[in-house]
């Protein structure tokens, strides 16, 4: 039994133009996919006016220092259908007869943001009801108490 050799595949300008298009092809709808994902999930916004925010910089810096001079400490659970805030003073007991306002949003999708009023509830916690799929969220708290300045903290937590 004899093989007859055959003779060797000829690479041509088609094949190339086929590789290369496939190639820049593939890189193009990965660069669109990314694009569309970047624009559709985060605004990008921070702040309204950066130039605006800068004046009140220093006037921010000292409302920080004096909100973290309180030493209050911020834990939050997410059970049932229920977001629950624990609010300690700097000797660990409930910060009580506060204001209690949530904005619970995903850190880079500012669609999902919804903002709660937490009612008193017991054991000196704070809780409002709110429905939250599974994944990471932010809480960025806002605490008003009568004879304090607003008390501002952002607590990240998980959903499972």
């Amino acid at each position: 039994m004899s093989a007859e050799p055959r003779a060797p595949r000829e690479f041509t300008g088609r094949h190339m133009a086929l590789v290369m298009a496939g190639f820049f092809g593939t890189i193009i709808a990965v660069n669109l996919t990314m694009a569309y994902f970047a624009e559709s999930t985060w605004s990008g916004l921070v702040v309204a006016n950066s130039y605006v925010a800068s004046q009140t910089f220093d006037a921010d810096t000292e409302e920080r220092e004096s909100e973290l001079a309180r030493g209050w400490t911020a834990h939050t659970d997410y059970r049932d259908g229920r977001f629950r805030l624990v609010l300690e003073d700097a000797a660990g007991r409930p910060v009580r007869g506060a204001a209690v306002r949530a904005t619970i949003g995903h850190p880079v999708n500012a669609n999902f943001d919804r903002t709660l009023t937490l009612a008193p509830a017991a054991g000196g916690a704070y809780d409002a009801e709110t429905m939250l799929t599974r994944g990471r969220w932010e809480a960025r708290l806002e605490v008003d108490r009568a004879g304090l300045a607003t008390w501002h903290r952002a607590v990240r937590f998980s959903v499972r």
